[in-house]
């Protein structure tokens, strides 16, 4: 299995999912990138034990292309 990665809530300390899914990314650069505050981690499949989704198939990303431009990303502090 490739390397994968989650995201964990602050909260909850596990991991974030979308319908019960947990949400996986095949890059843990590109998800340091788009959620800078969240802590990333390494997901085995023994760690996994739920169902699961990649992170370009939630329906919030339906707009983003990857691998990801980071030049596509316009810093909003100017």
């Amino acid at each position: 299995m490739p390397d994968r990665y989650g995201l964990v809530g602050a909260s909850s300390g596990e991991l974030l999912t979308y319908q019960g899914r947990a949400i996986l990314h095949d890059s843990r650069r590109e998800m340091e990138f788009l959620f800078p505050n969240t802590r990333v981690v390494r997901v085995t499949r023994g760690d996994l034990g739920q169902p699961w989704m990649w992170l370009k198939t939630h329906p919030a990303m339906e707009r983003t292309t990857f691998p990801l431009q980071r030049e596509e990303f316009v810093d909003a502090q100017g």
